[in-house]
């Protein structure tokens, strides 16, 4: 029994020390409401602009965001913002300009962090840039953007950070639209390295389980059949002296009685 639960214990403390290693998946019901909150932002297109191949020079600086444009994101029927590695990824980018002036969009870029440590960077990511991109005084309008991580990169949770560079009256500006967690999953599908551990070792804990609550068991109805013996004096019933025929006691009680004689 001793083995038994030492095993156990050591499987317990296998569970814990994976969840390290396991990706954390947002709630489905937390991310879908965060994608209807920000829907009516990024419903309407109104000036997407053509996307370049061409690698320009947009300027890309740390440039504080304008008061007067607000953004946001939404991953497109991916509410659970799993990524495939090696797979082009798409979000929506909505941009409200609440400004009188037209706000010209100059490029997308991001790239991949820890989660434990923004300051180490994983990847970066595509850089996309627009020609003729603009967004009117007080309209809103949702820009594409596809990204892809590498094919190489381990699944598990990481950090996405997405900016957007725009100009308002040729002074750059920059807004972070996204800043938050993604799930990269293998191309194979969802069944990971981690998946595999993860239904090993609970199969193995049930195991160890039954064979604990077994053993459990097996003691208790062992206690259960135990027979506690009294020992006392008793007085002997005359029709026991059948047995005692011919016996050293029945020699002793006669040997007694002619004494008394």
């Amino acid at each position: 029994m001793a083995k038994i639960r030492v095993s156990f214990i050591l499987a317990l403390i296998l569970l814990l020390s994976s969840s390290f290693f396991i990706q954390v998946v947002r709630s489905q019901s937390d991310s879908d409401s965060d994608s209807d909150s920000n829907a009516d932002l990024v419903a309407e297109t109104v000036a997407e602009g053509a996307v370049s191949d061409e690698t320009q020079d947009f300027g890309v600086g740390n440039f504080s965001p304008s008061p007067d444009v607000e953004t946001v994101c939404v991953f497109p029927k991916n509410s659970a913002k799993l990524v495939v590695a090696g797979q082009e990824t798409e979000l929506l980018i909505g941009m409200k300009n609440e400004g009188e002036q037209n706000v010209k969009v100059l490029a997308v870029y991001s790239s991949v962090h820890l989660p434990f440590d923004h300051k180490m960077l994983v990847q970066n990511l595509t850089t996309q840039t627009f020609n003729n991109a603009s967004v009117p005084s007080l309209v809103q309008a949702t820009f594409p953007y596809m990204f892809a991580v590498s094919k190489f990169l381990q699944p598990g949770t990481f950090d996405l950070v997405g900016t957007i560079v725009y100009e308002i009256g040729e002074v750059p500006y920059q807004n972070t639209f996204y800043n938050g967690t993604i799930e990269v999953t293998e191309a194979g599908g969802l069944v990971s390295v981690e998946t595999v551990f993860l239904v090993s070792l609970g199969f193995a804990l049930l195991v160890l389980l039954g064979l604990w609550v077994r053993g459990q068991l097996q003691n208790l109805s062992k206690k259960t059949k135990r027979v506690k013996v009294e020992v006392g004096t008793k007085t002997v019933d005359a029709s026991m002296d059948e047995w005692l025929q011919g016996t050293a006691y029945t020699q002793s009680q006669s040997f007694k009685l002619k004494k008394k004689k």
